[in-house]
């Protein structure tokens, strides 16, 4: 080889080796909002959990090889913490949970406060009254609602939005399941308010980027007390999770109560076809 040639091509070769590290440093990430939704909760106690070990590239995300039948993979390892329907304002939360992001009369409609307190629960339900919504619920840091309409990307990012679109003035996501999981347990939740923290995080919930840091350790999660006596959750605790197709869920503590149960209307709805048929049969 030519004394040129070889120069241009170490030349070239000192580039693509530049080019690679540059490309393979982390990006600064997005500076958070200062948006607070009704989530928001105190920071959790160092001692109840050491997440100091959880730090991750932006942009990265652990995920794992879909299964025949499933659409979306794991996210693994998002701070989860724990928050119920009812729930006071206090510290970090200045907005009490009485309504969500999508139920004005949130409180109202599960039939009161969600009792945290173990001692106040029996069969992952309140044991004063039997709720009117399900009590495996999550919220996630993102609302698909606008003032008016929907966010100019959520038909864009939300990926069953078509399929579930009802109208302006319904939310693609509300009530949606996902699996969450905790070692060998797996329980199934539906979605039912944005946060913790933020209401705007789709790059994280539909895509790979990891929760943004805030007051709670950096949690992506927030789990209801029926959901943390599932896995057996700390207040503030890891877990993975992934969004579900209906037809993926089974049957469990979660398939019992409420009106937004996706099992109890299907239920329903069968019930009053068989009676309309055994009408039908008797005339």
């Amino acid at each position: 080889m030519k004394l040129g040639k070889f120069t241009h091509a170490t030349a070239v070769l000192l580039s693509s080796i530049a080019s690679l590290f540059a490309h393979g440093t982390a990006s600064k990430a997005e500076p958070a909002k200062t948006k607070f939704s009704k989530n928001s909760k105190k920071p959790a106690d160092d001692s109840v959990l050491d997440v100091s070990s959880l730090a991750f590239t932006p942009g990265q995300l652990a995920t794992e090889r879909l299964q025949p039948g499933q659409r979306y993979p794991w996210k693994s390892n998002i701070v989860t913490t724990v928050f119920w329907i009812g729930e006071k304002p206090s510290g970090n939360n200045p907005v009490p949970n009485r309504v969500s992001s999508w139920d004005k009369e949130w409180a109202k409609n599960y039939g009161g406060m969600d009792d945290p307190d173990p001692a106040h629960r029996s069969n992952y339900i309140p044991v004063k009254f039997t709720p009117g919504l399900n009590p495996f619920y999550c919220a996630l840091p993102y609302n698909d609602k606008a003032r008016e309409g929907h966010r100019p990307e959520a038909s864009r990012v939300v990926p069953w939005f078509k399929e579930a679109y009802q109208g302006p003035a319904v939310s693609t996501c509300k009530g949606r399941w996902i699996a969450i999981r905790k070692g060998n347990r797996t329980v199934y939740a539906q979605w039912e308010d944005a946060g913790p923290f933020r209401t705007d995080h789709w790059q994280y919930v539909f895509g790979n980027e990891r929760p943004k840091p805030n007051l709670n350790a950096g949690a992506g999660l927030d789990v209801s007390p029926a959901v943390r006596d599932y896995l057996g959750l700390k207040p503030t605790d890891v877990t993975d999770w992934r969004f579900v197709d209906f037809k993926e869920v089974p049957r469990g503590p979660w398939s019992t109560h409420g009106e937004n149960n996706t099992f109890v209307i299907n239920d329903r709805q069968k019930g009053k076809a068989l009676v309309e048929r055994l009408g039908t049969i008797a005339h």
